[in-house]
Formats: structure tokens, C-alpha cells, sequence
């Protein structure tokens, strides 16, 4: 991993506080192996796992500081095996609500900010065939495409197979060293930065002519989102909910919709979101935003850290048809992603480091009650391995990603797929929302009728609070 840290990466740190951690985690299930008892396979397979005391860059390192500011990582003489990695009984751990609020209190806890920013903590029970494993590193070590691909390394893909070596233990090739940079080359960096600023100054004069209302077709305008009983200033506590979707079932309603994957689920978050505020009294004038993080990475780039956009996306209104609704979220999500195209990725990510440094000096400030949020929900999805993978022996049976609270609050939704399933985990604050298992299931009702839609007009999902003051002069005349 680069000795150097970019001002995203950086931004994880000073934002942190007790009340907002800025650590990334998944939720991993696995299978004990027949035969085996779940009160003498665990404890061994955790000594195991636990005597490698020797690990690499980054799990290594703990965050070089002057006065408070992040400057590098400088590697440990010697981990703390006790703190890293951990192990808990549960009286079911099948109870799969009562282990989403285990792992939420395990989450609303901060790192240690002396030590290596990461953990493993083994949750199991007496009687049960399974058992689970919570990991969480710190955001600062690298965004999810990152984080997805050193989990990777740490499973194996044959049960048989008797080595297996943790993922903080992994060898990783080092990076190169920087050849001297010629004056060609510096100047061909100037040129593309100049460029790179004029792509910047557009972006901001779009946004401009937008708020103006002289070209109202473009990315939705910086902290204009609604305000709800999840927005706001973030407080300590966390809920989770974890859930899965069937992604063939999800990749085959985007092919008949003309739409992606990503579409069709921005839709059932949507309605899902929609019907949970509304439990709460909420009503909406206008469309929810979704904060959605663009990988800035070329195919078959390998780089860690964090090299991402994160911009806000407009939803769906005023329509009860899921399959209408569907429509207008892919027209909103298309006119973004034809924003990032038609700009240079540095572009595109000074927009996010703008827009999202405001959001944290607000954060900072303790202002995020005060200022309208970027957006309702983050919705991240990560692509995971398509084949079945183990632990040693255990077989995974399903890894639930569960994210950081962005500034402003709201609810982060991220998914992995994992053999053709998505494991969904949901996070928010629990100031004022005790529970999100009646998200999880709002979103499955809500995929189930979108899918159902398509093939019968006549199905409609319920009032969820929208309030529309003006209707749309539609394209069919009555006269």
C-alpha cells in the first residue's frame, strides 16, 4: 500500500469521531463442516486464525499523525492479537435479528486510533450449524473495490484445501518505485490538469445555470435534499439489517426493463425508504436524492486507497406505478452518468471532494441538522466473488457489507454479490429509527412488485406519503 494518503483517504480520519466511526465492516456467514461441533470448531478455528501475529501493509500500520493531521502509516513492532481479533457466544446466532443488533452495537464502537485500524470478531453458539465472523477496517485503508478484493484473498475456493493464510496476513505485491518524470511528461500533467479544471468550472457553471432554472436536465443541486427523521447531525448508536436478493431475479427484470441492475434496485430502495419514513410521519413534496459512488478506476486497475466519486442522483415522484417509477429513476441515473462521461475523472472526483468536504466541515461544525442533506441514502454496490468460497473448511455462505454513516446522515445501503445472491446490508444512526428490519422487508415487497408490474399495469404500491402540487402536462392530449 502507497506510504502516501490522498485527501479522501485523510478526510476518513479528521472527520472521525466517537459519535460518526469511519470504519467500513462486513457481516460474513459461515458453515460449520459436518461432523464438526460449533463449541470445539470455532474456539480452534479462531486460535488458528488468531496465531498469525505477523502481518502486511496495511494491517500493519497504525496512521502517522503531526499535531492531529494524518501524514502516512508507519508500521507496529508488534500487533495486539487480543484487541484484533476476538471471539463471542450468543445464545442463537440463527436469530438473524437479534445478530443484526449485535453487530450494530459491535459497529457504533470506534477503532482504535493508536493501533492498526481493523478487527475480526468470531460470534457463535452452542448448537447451531453456523457461525459468523464480523470484520471491520477502517475507510481510510481503501474504498469497497479495495476492501472486496483483499477479502478475496483471504478464501479459498476448494473446502480441501488445508492452507489458508487471513486476510491481514496476505503477501501483496509492493508498488514499483516512481521513475524520475521527465519535462515532457510534466508538461503533458499540466495540460491535462488545466483541461481538468475546465471540466471542474463547467460541472459548477451547470450546476449554477441549473439553480438558476435556465437548464434544469443535469445532476441534482448540492445539499437541496429533504430532511427526515435519518438525516441530520450523526449521533452515537448505529441499527443494521441485513437481507439478500435473488441477483439473477434482479439481473433478468433490468434486461426486460431496458435498464441495469443498479436501475432496478435504486427503485426497490426507493419505495422501501419511502414506506419506512413514512411509518414516521414523513411526507414528500419532491423526489429523495441517492448519494451513488462511481468507480473511478480503469478495467483492471489495481490501485488501493480510495479513487472514487460520490455524487447525488434524483429518484422517483408522483407515480404509484413501480414500473413508471423505474422509468424516471433510470432517466435521472443516466443524466449523471452522462455528466461523468462527458468529463475527466479528476473532474468528476474535485466535484465529489467539493461538495463532500463541505458536507464535512458542516459535520465538523455540528451543522448537519441545520443545512438540507447532499442526499437520503447512500446505495453502493460491489461485485463479489461468482463462485463458492471457504475459510479453511467453512464454507461462506454469505458476506453482508455494512458501511459508514456519510455526513448529513441517512440510511447507507450496500451490496455484495456473492453466487448469485446480493447480501444487503442497511446501517443508519439510531437516534430517532429503532430498528431497520422493516426496511428490509418494505424492499423485498417492493422488488417483488416492480418485477410483478411489468407484466400487469394494474398493480400500484400504496400511498407512501408523496404529495404532488403540480402534475406534469402530459404528452397525450384529451382534447
Amino acid at each position: 500500500m502507497a506510504k502516501t494518503l490522498s485527501f479522501l483517504d485523510k478526510s476518513f480520519w479528521i472527520t472521525e469521531s466517537d459519535e460518526n466511526p469511519k470504519h467500513v465492516a462486513c457481516l460474513q456467514l459461515l458453515a460449520i463442516p459436518k461432523g464438526a461441533k460449533s463449541t470445539e470448531y470455532v474456539p480452534q478455528l479462531f486460535q488458528e486464525i488468531k496465531s498469525f501475529a505477523r502481518a502486511t501493509s496495511p494491517f500493519n500500520c497504525a496512521v502517522k499523525t503531526v499535531l492531529g493531521y494524518p501524514v502516512g502509516f508507519a508500521p507496529v513492532k508488534k500487533l495486539n492479537m487480543d484487541y484484533h481479533v476476538q471471539i463471542h457466544r450468543v445464545a442463537d446466532v440463527t436469530n438473524r435479528e437479534a445478530l443484526d443488533a449485535f453487530v450494530a452495537r459491535l459497529h457504533a464502537s470506534r477503532l482504535d486510533p493508536d493501533k492498526p485500524l481493523w478487527q475480526y470478531h468470531f460470534i457463535f453458539d452452542d448448537n447451531s450449524e453456523t457461525f459468523a465472523i464480523y470484520a471491520r477496517v477502517h475507510h481510510m485503508y481503501g474504498d469497497g473495490a479495495t476492501l472486496v478484493r483483499w477479502f478475496q484473498a483471504g478464501y479459498v475456493s476448494n473446502s480441501h484445501e488445508t492452507k489458508f493464510t487471513p486476510v491481514w496476513a496476505v503477501k501483496r505485491l509492493r508498488h514499483k518505485r516512481r521513475e524520475p518524470v521527465s519535462f515532457y511528461k510534466r508538461l503533458v500533467g499540466v495540460g491535462y490538469a488545466l483541461k481538468t479544471a475546465l471540466d471542474l468550472l463547467i460541472i459548477f457553471i451547470r450546476i449554477f445555470m441549473k439553480v438558476l432554472r435556465v437548464n434544469p436536465h443535469y445532476m441534482p443541486i448540492p445539499f437541496t435534499g429533504t430532511k427526515t427523521v435519518l438525516t441530520g447531525q450523526v449521533k452515537a448508536g448505529r441499527a443494521v439489517a441485513t437481507m439478500d436478493l435473488d441477483f439473477k431475479r434482479v439481473k433478468a427484470l433490468a434486461r426486460r426493463t431496458r435498464s441495469t441492475a443498479n436501475e432496478v434496485l435504486l427503485c426497490a430502495f426507493d419505495i422501501g425508504v419511502h414506506k419506512l419514513l413514512q411509518d414516521h410521519g414523513q411526507v414528500f413534496k419532491k423526489a429523495l436524492f441517492t448519494n451513488m459512488p462511481i468507480n473511478l478506476r480503469k478495467p483492471g486497475e489495481k490501485t488501493t486507497g480510495n479513487k472514487i466519486a460520490i455524487v447525488p442522483v434524483q429518484l422517483a415522484h408522483g407515480e404509484t406505478d413501480p414500473y413508471l417509477r423505474l422509468r424516471q429513476i433510470v432517466v435521472n441515473h443516466r443524466i449523471v452518468k452522462h455528466a461523468a462521461q462527458h468529463a475527466r475523472p479528476a473532474a468528476f472526483s474535485g466535484y465529489t471532494i467539493v461538495i463532500q468536504s463541505l458536507a464535512l466541515v458542516f459535520e465538523w461544525l455540528r451543522l448537519s441538522s441545520v443545512v438540507k442533506p447532499i442526499a437520503n441514502i447512500l446505495i453502493s454496490n460491489v461485485p463479489g466473488p461468482k463462485d463458492t468460497r471457504y475459510l479453511k473448511d467453512a464454507e461462506l455462505l454469505a458476506c453482508y457489507p455494512i458501511s459508514t454513516m456519510t455526513p448529513g446522515g441517512g440510511v447507507n445501503i450496500t451490496l455484495m454479490t456473492y453466487a448469485g445472491t446480493a447480501n444487503v446490508g442497511l446501517v443508519c444512526c439510531n437516534k430517532n429509527i429503532e430498528s431497520l428490519q422493516p426496511l428490509a422487508r418494505y424492499v423485498k415487497e417492493a422488488f417483488d412488485m416492480l418485477e410483478a408490474s411489468v407484466d400487469d399495469p394494474r398493480l400500484n404500491i400504496d400511498d407512501i406519503g408523496e404529495q404532488v402540487d403540480t402534475v406534469p402536462v402530459s404528452i397525450v392530449s384529451d382534447h
